[in-house]
Parts: structure tokens; C-alpha cells; sequence
């Protein structure tokens, strides 16, 4: 029984030993975890969740293709819904949580308001970003406000809060600068035109000149130019999908080599850098505030007040590219969104025109803007059937709990382990007819005239990580919508394919907003 030891030397009978005795340690060690937890989930009540019933019950392999296929083809969004109302029918009753398999992991996912309100308020210190979602968005925004946690995060958002106060945020100067150059591409004869390249060039222009002091100006470009600008543009749309993709996906989706990513994102640094750099130089040499004093308009720049802070130029840069992610994307995906049903309601359009006649053909004020009820339900109206960010996750970074969804009834705690992925999808929550009617899934402005939600409506996200640059996208929003209606009688639509998503880490319309428009 002992030959095979006895011909080996001491030192490789002392390794294997150590090895085995390590082994051991770690068996004890887990076994210990799984009693502390079981005891956890015990005395708080908990309940498993039902389980999705996988073609693949080991990896989840058939989920992980099906995600990736609708990934890039759209109808990703109905596919999750769709697991919730396939688990309902294997349950025989409703479920707003349920469990499911992603690459080996056991992941819980929710479209349950309590829940979702555990995971980012009540029990917000037991939760955080997940690594997968950081280490993915690394390559491009670095570490800032939406990839960090703890107190690297807090320092983030105490940093940037400051400068989306209301005196910046209702500075309609500069949407009113970009706006006027996207309505001169519009075609006056009501050809064909997509609205939604146009609105993320007007979004990118405003956010860059809001955040740098100086604008990309994409919408000066001839198509089919390259400025820097432009192309600057362009690489970080691409960047940010790829980075998207492994963050939602995995890591196996984005294995294989892209020459193009690495230069897009090498570029959209490079890009960024200049604008810190010069922010930097001028501060150190105290030439910023003789630069401030000679300009007339005292305008507000935002890169020069983080300049100020003597944080690293690595340190501001990532900051930036942070903040212009929520700018760009966020504005330009809910105007898509608006317009590809505004094209589809003439009945919409009427009534926003009437409001708006009141200003005449004068440009709006911040206080007109806030005071337009029938525009703020429209927006509300787009933002829930599709909300900027439809999906989400978070961590657990302790042994915790979600109130319900377990059990039976579905009305048990869950337990959730520490390092086991919550996902929570806004998306099937504010669609949900049992939270929004029977028709939950129609564009109806008019429910917001009496409704009053609370976390089952969540565009912007909510708790302490609630983004603090929701006011600028709906005054930029709103104002876009008021000058355009304004200019334009009339939205036909001119493609009656199904509405799909395209998603990055926001999401916009797949098809893109083809309509024809007549002036006013």
C-alpha cells in the first residue's frame, strides 16, 4: 500500500503531505462557510428563489449564447422578461425573482421593487459594483464615479456633485448653441433623415463643450468626414460597446482579438488628455483665472474646476470620461426613443404643440421647461418603457438578504451569499401590468397625470449611487424637444420594422429613428 511513498525522496512525500493537508484545511474551511450560512439563511427566514430550468444545469451555457446572439442582434430585453413569464408558468404563480446559471455562477435576478430597493438603499453597504463590470470598463474609463466603490467612489461623487448644481445645469446656452446646428441638418421637405445619429452627435457636442470648453462640434462635419472630433466620437461609442458587451455577457464574449477596440480606446485617451493637460498647465502657471476674468460670458467650464482640485491628470481624465458617458448616452438615447414614438402618435405630437404655442416661437426658459407638464409625462413616459440603463447588477459583498421572493408563495426572504450577483432589471419591472395596467407596454403620457411611483420607476437609478446628472439630461432633453416642435409641424414615421434595442451600457434604438419632418 505505502511502495509508491517509500519510493519517493522525503521531499516529495513532505510536498504531497503539505498538499493534502492543505486540501483538508480548505474542505473544513468551506464546510465551515456552508454551516455559517446555512444558519444565516435560516434565522432570517430565507427561502430559495425558483430556479430557471436550464437546457445547459452545469455552466448555463445556453443562456450565455442566447445573450450573446441578442446582444448583437437585439431583443435581449424581451428575452429576460420572457425568462420571468417561463418561470411563472413552471411555478404556476407570479415571480419577480428567480436564480439562473451564468458561465458556472449562480447569479439571482429581480424585477421586485422591495428588492431592488435592498440591493441600492436599505442594504447599499452590503452590496457593490461588480468586479466583472469594472474590470471591463477599465481599459476605457479607468477609475471613477461609475466603476469604483467604498470610499474611492464617495471621493468621486464628492468631487463631481458640485458641478451639476442647478446654476450649470440650467445654462440652456450651450444646448441652444448645438440644437440650432442639428435642426439645419434636418431636411425641410420632409425627407427621410435619422434622428438618432443626429441626437448623439448634439449630445456629444453639448457634452464636451459642458465638460472641456470646448465642443467636438460633430455637427459641423460634412458626412462622412474624420476630424478629430468626429473621430474621437466614434471611438468611444465603439469602446464603450465592447466594454459594455463583457460587463453584461462575459469575458468569453470578448476573447478574441480587436485590433480596432485597442486603438479606439487608445485614441479616445489621447483625445482626452490634450483637453486635461491644458487644464493643468493653465492652473499651475495661474494663467486659469486671468483666462476666466477675460471672458465676457463667465462661462462655466467643468474641466477647469476639476483642475483646481490638484487630483492627477490620470485621476481627472478618468472623471471626464465617466461623466461624458452619462451625458452622451443618456440624452441621446431617451430622444430616440421619444421621437420613435412620437413618429408613431400623431395625437402625442398635437398635444406637445399646444403646450409649447404658448412660448410663441421664443426660446424656453429653464423655469418653461420645468413648468411643461404634458412634455415632463412624455419623457417620464419614454423613460419607463425604456429606461437609459434596462439592466443592472450589483455584488454581494457580505452574507445578506433580499425581502422576498423566496419560497413556494414567493413571499420568503433570500438569502444571498457573499460574492453571489444580484441582477436587477428595470426594464420587465416598469412594464410590469401588475405595477403599471394592462397597458404597460403602450406609450400613454397621460397615466403619469395620477400616478406617483416610487422605486418601481427607476430611469436614473436610485439610492446613494443615484446619477446626479439626471437634471442636466432632462433639461437638455426637454429642450431639444421644444425647439425642434418648435421648427417642425409634423413627425411621420418612415420605418414600421420592430423596435429592438441596441445595447452598450445604455440603450437606444436598434432600427435607428427614420421619420420625415415638415416645418411648422
Amino acid at each position: 500500500m505505502f511502495t509508491f511513498l517509500e519510493n519517493r525522496s522525503p521531499a516529495l512525500v513532505a510536498i504531497g503531505g503539505f498538499g493534502l493537508f492543505y486540501l483538508l484545511v480548505a474542505f473544513i474551511k468551506q464546510g465551515l462557510v456552508a454551516r455559517r450560512q446555512s444558519l444565516f439563511a435560516r434565522k432570517n427566514g430565507c427561502k430559495a428563489p425558483p430556479r430557471y430550468p436550464h437546457k445547459d444545469p452545469i455552466f448555463g451555457l445556453d443562456l450565455f449564447l442566447q445573450n450573446l446572439k441578442l446582444s448583437k442582434k437585439g431583443g435581449f430585453l424581451d428575452s429576460v422578461a420572457a425568462r420571468y413569464g417561463f418561470v411563472e408558468k413552471m411555478t404556476g404563480r407570479p415571480v419577480t425573482t428567480f436564480s439562473q446559471l451564468l458561465l458556472g455562477e449562480r447569479n439571482i435576478l429581480t424585477c421586485e421593487p422591495e428588492n431592488i430597493k435592498t440591493v441600492l438603499a436599505t442594504k447599499f453597504k452590503d452590496f457593490e459594483i461588480p468586479p466583472r463590470r469594472s474590470n471591463a470598463l477599465a481599459p476605457t474609463f479607468g477609475h471613477g464615479i461609475f466603476t469604483t466603490n467604498g470610499e474611492e467612489w464617495e471621493a468621486s461623487r464628492s468631487l463631481l456633485r458640485p458641478n451639476f448644481t442647478r446654476s450649470q445645469v440650467g445654462n440652456i446656452e450651450i444646448f441652444e448653441a448645438h440644437i440650432s446646428k442639428l435642426i439645419e441638418r434636418i431636411p425641410k421637405d420632409g425627407s427621410t433623415v435619422d434622428l438618432q445619429p443626429l441626437f448623439f452627435m448634439l449630445t456629444i457636442d453639448s457634452a464636451t463643450h459642458f465638460l472641456f470648453g470646448q465642443s467636438t462640434n460633430t455637427l459641423d462635419e460634412v458626412e462622412g468626414a474624420s476630424s478629430p472630433g468626429m473621430r474621437f466620437s466614434d471611438a468611444f461609442a465603439y469602446a464603450t460597446y465592447k466594454g459594455a458587451l463583457e460587463a453584461r455577457v462575459g469575458k468569453l464574449a470578448t476573447m478574441l482579438p480587436d485590433k480596432k477596440y485597442h486603438e479606439d480606446v487608445a485614441f479616445v485617451h489621447k483625445y482626452i488628455q490634450g483637453y486635461v493637460q491644458k487644464a493643468l498647465d493653465l492652473h499651475k502657471n495661474g494663467a486659469m483665472k486671468e483666462k476666466l476674468d477675460e471672458d465676457a460670458s463667465g462661462k462655466y467650464v467643468f474641466l477647469e474646476e476639476l483642475a483646481k482640485t490638484g487630483y492627477s491628470a490620470r485621476k481627472i481624465q478618468d472623471e471626464l470620461l465617466n461623466i461624458l458617458l452619462a451625458g452622451r448616452d443618456t440624452t441621446a438615447s431617451l430622444l430616440s426613443f421619444l421621437f420613435y414614438y412620437l413618429a408613431r402618435r400623431p395625437d402625442v405630437v398635437d398635444k406637445l404643440h399646444e403646450e409649447i404655442s404658448k412660448l410663441g416661437y421664443g426660446r424656453p426658459s429653464f423655469e418653461d421647461l420645468k413648468g411643461m407638464k404634458y412634455l415632463q409625462w412624455c419623457l417620464n413616459e419614454a423613460l419607463r418603457l425604456f429606461p437609459i440603463v434596462p439592466v443592472n447588477s450589483r455584488i454581494a459583498v457580505r452574507d445578506t438578504i433580499l425581502p422576498t421572493g423566496g419560497g413556494p408563495d414567493g413571499k420568503s426572504p433570500v438569502f444571498v451569499k457573499a460574492g453571489q450577483s444580484v441582477l436587477y432589471q428595470v426594464y420587465v419591472m416598469q412594464r410590469r401590468r401588475d405595477l403599471y395596467g394592462e397597458d404597460a407596454n403602450e406609450f400613454k403620457p397621460e397615466r403619469w397625470e395620477s400616478l406617483r411611483p416610487s422605486w418601481q420607476y427607476l430611469p436614473f437609478n436610485g439610492g446613494p449611487r443615484i446619477c446626479i446628472g439626471q437634471q442636466f439630461a432632462l433639461i437638455e432633453a426637454s429642450y431639444a424637444v421644444v425647439r425642434l416642435l418648435q421648427t417642425f409641424r409634423t413627425i411621420e414615421k418612415r420605418d414600421d420594422s420592430d423596435l429592438l434595442e441596441y445595447l452598450t451600457l445604455t440603450a437606444c434604438v436598434r432600427p435607428g429613428v427614420q421619420v420625415g419632418m415638415k416645418p411648422a
